[in-house]
């Protein structure tokens, strides 16, 4: 097949050369965004005069029935085609003759392949700004249906203090949140033209960069040529923004594995999301949430790749640049099914508020609170501490809790203990007692819950 680009050479590839060098089988991904670009560059082409009307007319036309001979499989992708640019102009220039020629008038791959990227990761975006939102939605209802549900709640992996189930859940709403507020922010960059600044130096026709830029839906341009064609921080920007939404279900993902254990069973996840033993009958695994955990690390090599790609090169377009669009689709795709797994996984899942509640009690996780006890009594704290881990010990021998050891047991170590003692220190009254802001208390649950919606409110009025 001849090279469009044959001229300074005569075109004749190897074909093991072929194949290295050719994109289209992945980049054929973008061919909606590639042929949306190429109808608004027409239609600036023929409103700058540089195109008649009708010429300008014809090529939009014709570009128009490419995409939706595509859209309905009337037309299949040619793979002896470089990239998607290429098959696009091909079959346009086959259908229209000589016309069809001047489509690439005032453009070269290098903006084209820039602004097709832009438009595709402005979509994707969007389309992964909607699904975390439909999780948080789903974190909100489970910590609602929790608000007072007691577990305990873990530093080191070890029981530390009580809190409510919903207040754990909303630590990951507030990691999500974050996430919502890095895809938005990286739109805004995501969303500048580099249409016009063609291979690296601009054009000498007298186009209106603008007036592609807002057809297509741009709020601003690339103001300089050479950065507009070398310019990936947005992609490396998303990428960095999908691994860190994937730390944070990956980090969910764990404590979903952990709870599903014998060990722990607070939780039962869905038959749906669950898979069993070929042969260990007994068993339910929660493979989707550890493949969840696994997919992870392939969304940070995605990231490092591109990182690593683009250490060293220089300025302006160079081919190693070819090399991010398959670690960005890949991301893309990856993180797209862990959030359409995780949504729903978390939505069906069966909380086992018994066993979250006996945990508590058979951690001494209210130790915390039997000290606070003896300073409210006037005794200073590391002496309070020193008596309350005594009495941990004393309740360890004998097999009780803190709750149901004898009064004068507690006498014996401290002569402040009185009756008051029990209410105080009873896994309810430590979590209602967590009043400061952010706390675990149910009313602080129901005030991080508002923040939430509210926050979600206004990421809708924005978007």
């Amino acid at each position: 097949m001849a090279k469009m680009w044959a001229g300074r050479t005569a075109g004749l590839t190897d074909k093991l050369a072929d194949d290295f060098n050719s994109s289209i089988r992945f980049d054929c991904k973008m061919y909606k965004q590639d042929i949306t670009g190429s109808m608004a560059h027409a239609a600036m082409l023929g409103a700058k005069g540089i195109l008649t009307e009708e010429e300008t007319q014809t090529l939009i036309d014709g570009l128009s029935q490419i995409l939706a001979d595509l859209e309905k499989g009337a037309l299949a992708f040619d793979w002896q085609c470089e990239d998607i640019h290429m098959f696009v102009e091909q079959e346009l220039t086959n259908r229209l003759g000589a016309l069809g020629k001047k489509l690439h008038t005032a453009r070269s791959r290098n903006d084209q392949v820039a602004l097709d990227l832009r438009m595709y990761l402005r979509e994707e975006t969007d389309r992964l700004t909607a699904e975390v939102k439909g999780l948080l939605e789903v974190l909100l209802e489970q910590a609602e249906t929790h608000r007072a549900t007691i577990l305990p709640g873990y530093t080191h992996l070890q029981r530390a203090q009580p809190v409510t189930f919903g207040h754990h859940l909303l630590a990951y709403a507030m990691m999500l949140l974050r996430d919502l507020d890095r895809l938005q922010d990286g739109r805004k960059r995501i969303n500048c033209s580099p249409i016009g600044c063609c291979a690296l130096a601009g054009t000498t026709y007298d186009t209106d960069r603008w007036m592609e830029a807002e057809r297509l839906g741009f709020t601003d341009l690339c103001r300089n040529s050479i950065d507009g064609v070398s310019d990936r921080d947005f992609c490396v920007e998303f990428l960095n923004t999908c691994a860190i939404l994937m730390m944070h279900l990956s980090r969910f993902s764990e404590e979903l594995i952990l709870w599903s254990s014998w060990e722990f069973r607070f939780v039962e996840l869905s038959d749906a999301y669950t898979t069993g033993s070929s042969i260990m009958p007994q068993k339910k695994n929660p493979d989707m949430a550890e493949l969840i955990r696994g997919k992870t690390g392939r969304v940070y090599g995605d990231l490092m790749a591109l990182l690593t790609t683009l250490k060293g090169l220089p300025l302006a377009y160079n081919k190693d640049m070819q090399e991010d669009k398959e670690s960005v689709f890949d991301a893309v795709e990856t993180v797209h099914q862990c959030l359409q797994v995780m949504t729903p996984m978390v939505e069906t899942m069966q909380v086992r508020a018994d066993r979250m509640k006996l945990a508590a009690q058979e951690g001494f996780i209210n130790a915390t609170d039997l000290a606070d006890y003896l300073v409210k009594k006037g005794l200073p704290f590391r002496s309070a501490y020193k008596i309350s881990g005594e009495l941990v010990a004393e309740c360890m021998k004998r097999s009780c809790v803190l709750e149901t050891l004898p009064l004068e047991v507690y006498r014996s170590f401290s002569p402040l203990f009185d009756e008051d003692l029990y209410p105080e220190i009873a896994l309810e009254t430590c979590v209602e007692k967590r009043i400061s802001e952010g706390g675990t208390s149910a009313s602080s649950v129901d005030a991080q819950i508002s923040y939430v919606r509210e926050k979600l409110g206004k990421e809708e009025t924005s978007s």
